[in-house]
């Protein structure tokens, strides 16, 4: 058993993790960054949909995502390094009642720069073929798109190490002791290492990790399938489109179609098997809005399963623990903790060099929000 010590562990080479460690060791940390798996993006930041968006509708999910769709697009020229980003375009089809909300929230995202159109049918069935029952208009956002998880991770890595950061594969936490200093003993793989701060970046084995610290951190697996038809399915692109009545969201990856929706009664926990009877319900349902969908030939072997890392209000956390002020979590993104990786990594950063955040209110990413009884949260588009 080695031991090591470390201004900073991070638990987790996801994509949260990886920019954590990254900003942190920017920011002159000694680091370690630790991971169950074999490398980076090895667990939900490699099984996501991998779509970004500015398209949000609270003000602070609106500046996370952008800030964070700015740094992905700006990474070759900043690092020098392709991490996959493309902004193929992200189209929303709202609900009637939904309408006038979404208005609204496109004037915030204009607010903060966003770039978002709001298009008329025609226009936006010129991008992806739907039927318009019950909707009260589309909105396009022409700088949303996708990102390479795998690419991001890696280059997030090993930027890190360039600056010092150590990192461990094949190490899961086992034992995370705490000092009378403030500090902690984290036990992860065949080393045990020493260090003041501690960053839970664990995705769905957020909660599993705090445990162990004797903290309660209320992040679970939920399940996530995304089916794939054939190869050379389609003659076109299809940006990332999403349908608020039906739950259906899907996107080209180069000649084949990728689609998905959340299945209202999964149960909670690590399942990476894919669901193949929710498919079938699933294309009942899009091929309402999407008729075409009909003839799109399948392919189970491009199919896969990966999980969200749920909280109680599908929102993140970020921040110190109240009992333990040295316990830094980034965990807990339902689905949004790739398009905001950068951000959520400069802020723990911020965090942990100046004991506070302060560049943006994240006053609503709070772990206390959980046991208050007026607890203050963000609303985020319904999908």
């Amino acid at each position: 058993m080695s031991e090591s010590v470390a201004d900073v562990v991070v638990v987790g080479a996801g994509a949260i993790g990886a920019s954590s460690a990254f900003q942190l060791a920017s920011a002159g940390h000694r680091v370690t960054l630790v991971e169950a798996l074999d490398g980076p993006a090895e667990g939900s930041t490699g099984r996501s949909f991998a779509s970004i968006r500015g398209q949000w509708a609270d003000e602070l999910n609106v500046e996370l995502s952008w800030r964070s769709i700015r740094a992905y697009r700006d990474f070759p020229a900043v690092h020098g390094i392709d991490v996959g980003y493309r902004p193929s375009g992200y189209l929303l089809l709202v609900s009637e009642p939904a309408w006038a909300a979404q208005l609204e929230a496109v004037e915030l995202q204009r607010a903060h720069g966003v770039p978002v159109e709001v298009l008329p049918f025609a226009a936006a069935q010129e991008r992806t073929p739907f039927e318009t029952a019950g909707l009260g208009g589309t909105t396009w956002g022409p700088a949303d798109g996708v990102v390479d998880p795998h690419l991001a991770s890696s280059a997030y890595v090993e930027l890190a190490r360039a600056r010092g950061a150590q990192v461990c594969y094949r190490s899961p936490v086992r034992e995370i002791d705490p000092h009378a200093d403030g500090g902690w003993s984290v036990r992860a793989g065949d080393r045990t290492i020493r260090t003041q701060y501690l960053v839970n970046a664990a995705g769905g084995w957020s909660g599993e990790v705090a445990r162990l610290a004797g903290l309660d951190v209320p992040v679970v697996h939920s399940r996530r399938n995304v089916y794939s038809s054939a190869p050379g399915a389609l003659d076109r692109a299809v940006p990332m489109t999403v349908d608020f009545t039906s739950g259906v969201y899907l996107r080209s990856d180069g000649s084949r179609l990728l689609f998905g929706g959340a299945r209202p009664d999964e149960v909670d926990g690590y399942n990476v098997h894919v669901d193949w009877s929710w498919m079938e319900a699933l294309l009942e349902a899009g091929t309402r809005r999407f008729p075409w969908l009909v003839d799109v030939p399948l392919d189970r072997a491009g199919c896969w399963a990966g999980t969200y890392e749920n909280t109680p209000d599908h929102h993140g956390i970020v921040g110190p623990a109240p009992a333990a002020p040295t316990w830094i979590n980034a965990c807990g993104f339902s689905g949004h903790g790739m398009m905001q990786a950068p951000e959520i990594g400069r802020l723990v950063a911020e965090q942990i060099t100046t004991g506070a955040i302060t560049s943006v209110d994240a006053s609503a990413l709070r772990l206390e929000r959980f046991t208050e009884a007026r607890a203050t949260r963000p609303v985020e588009l319904v999908f």
